[in-house]
């Protein structure tokens, strides 16, 4: 059995002070896929010094994204970032750095490499050149999902905090949200390509079968974590090769808001090799 897990950190230092590395050494996943690590090469590297091999790709953004990869199995490759969407000559760094990496990791006993991906899509704001941004980069996850997913017999992962919520059952107050970055019609039908075009399989939808959530994310304001008022945006995709394989998909949501490391909950999944 592997345990794959995937957690947006909310900044990887912050997380590691509120607890997440009791977390991790409880759960002990095989591949650990992290998002909004916002921290260098060396940081993360302190943070998981020995049995771990790490492929990080920090934004050029300062404090921004920053998406990771670790695994205790062998790595035979490491792939980062898609093209960036950043005109010649723009003053700002791209916005699309930090957001994409790709792991192959040979798993014993199996005779295919295993691709694992952390993923972190862009939030965007509803009617400004943020939206803009996402649905641009949406495109090119799209076109890179394609190519991971043309060979049926492919093994791969694709994870993390994608920022849209597919269906009304993914958040909480789907009504008051219709008009908001993240339940867009225009951002869910990017979830239809890849379900029903490209072939990719939504394990937390497929294991939690027609319930409502289970949430991943909740606004550290108010109420939301305590009343449940959150938005399932955290996923792990898989092929339907590697689909196949999959035993149990988990949520693992705090047991109180203090106990919290992130505004998000990992989602962590195992697989029969």
């Amino acid at each position: 059995m592997l345990t794959i897990a995937t957690v947006n950190v909310n900044g990887i230092r912050a997380a590691v002070k509120r607890g997440m590395l009791d977390w991790v050494a409880d759960r002990a996943p095989d591949v650990l896929l992290l998002q909004e690590v916002r921290a260098t090469d060396e940081i993360l590297d302190g943070f998981f010094p020995e049995g771990w091999h790490v492929a990080h790709q920090a934004s050029d953004l300062k404090g921004r994204a920053g998406v990771a990869v670790l695994s205790r199995l062998p790595v035979s490759a490491v792939r980062v970032g898609l093209e960036h969407l950043h005109p010649a000559g723009a003053a700002e760094p791209p916005v699309d750095t930090g957001r994409w990496v790709e792991v192959d990791v040979e798993v014993p006993g199996c005779a295919e490499v295993v691709t694992f991906v952390s993923a972190y899509v862009h939030s965007g704001t509803a009617g400004t050149p943020k939206m803009d941004e996402k649905y641009a980069y949406l495109e090119k996850v799209t076109a890179r999902l394609g190519e991971l997913v043309v060979d049926p017999e492919r093994l791969a992962v694709v994870a993390g905090d994608l920022n849209i919520a597919h269906h009304e059952a993914d958040i909480k107050n789907w009504r008051g949200n219709k008009k908001a970055a993240g339940f867009l019609p225009e951002e869910r039908a990017y979830l239809d390509r890849w379900f029903d075009g490209l072939g990719w399989v939504d394990l937390g939808r497929r294991f939690a079968g027609a319930v409502e959530g289970p949430y991943t994310w909740w606004s550290w304001r108010g109420q939301a974590f305590v009343n449940d008022s959150g938005w399932r945006i955290d996923y792990q995709l898989a092929t339907p090769a590697l689909a196949a394989r999959a035993k149990s998909v988990d949520v693992d949501r705090a047991e109180s808001y203090e106990a919290r490391f992130s505004d998000h909950a990992p989602v962590v999944a195992t697989y029969d090799f």
